[in-house]
């Protein structure tokens, strides 16, 4: 009888214990399983920022590329421009004009006439009275007013414009006279109307080319201004 209950206890403690043990080995391994679970979060984390760092270089490192890039095709292009510009030929350019437009050329330089004491002195432009008349050159204005600014009433009223280096213009017959002596006056300038004052057969506009500002210096004007690029 003794021997049996002996049996009893003893089989019933050893269960107790094997239960124990099981209990303690599961919760070994759910302690284990949540560790590893947070240490794959941890690792897919790290790979996460490691992946944005990455592509944010990747993307700073295109940017930095494309601008590199076009400034050197912005170089490129600016070379190229100098050099056909370089290549290209100088368009020739003028400061100096005609004196009258919608003109007619009438009496020329050095022509022979009964309307001059000797050869023609200027060249005539036939335009009609009141037509603006334009210095042909930048420079300062030296004589003007009646009697041909001091040259004679042949030539009416009359401006004298100095251009420097020695060269001068002289516009005549004018009917109105719009500057002073001493006034700076720039290429294409008004200066003055044409008429038919002095020694005239006609409204026109009578000019000149001098070496200085007086009468008696005159030398083709046509042809002067023709060197200076004016057509005719």
């Amino acid at each position: 009888m003794f021997q049996r209950v002996t049996s009893r206890s003893f089989l019933t403690s050893h269960l107790r214990t094997r239960a124990a043990v099981l209990a303690a080995g599961m919760g070994v391994t759910a302690a284990v399983g949540a560790g590893v679970a947070a240490a794959a979060d941890t690792t897919a984390a790290t790979s996460s920022t490691a992946t944005a760092v990455q592509t944010q270089a990747n993307v700073q490192a295109t940017a930095v590329q494309t601008q590199a890039d076009a400034q050197a095709t912005a170089a490129e292009g600016k070379k190229a421009d100098e050099a056909k510009k370089q290549a290209q030929p100088a368009k020739k350019t003028t400061s100096w004009v005609d004196p009258v437009k919608n003109y007619t050329i009438s009496a020329s330089y050095a022509q022979a006439g009964g309307m001059w004491q000797s050869a023609h002195s200027g060249q005539d432009y036939a335009v009609p009275s009141g037509s603006k008349v334009m210095a042909v050159h930048d420079g300062t204005v030296v004589k003007t007013g009646g009697n041909g600014a001091g040259d004679g009433p042949a030539y009416g009223n009359a401006v004298v414009i100095n251009h420097g280096n020695g060269t001068y213009s002289q516009y005549a017959h004018l009917s109105q006279v719009n500057v002073q002596p001493g006034q700076v006056v720039k290429a294409g300038q008004k200066i003055a109307l044409s008429g038919n004052t002095g020694n005239s057969s006609g409204p026109h506009l009578h000019f000149e080319i001098r070496t200085s500002p007086n009468y008696g210096s005159a030398i083709d004007p046509v042809k002067f201004l023709r060197g200076k690029g004016v057509q005719f």
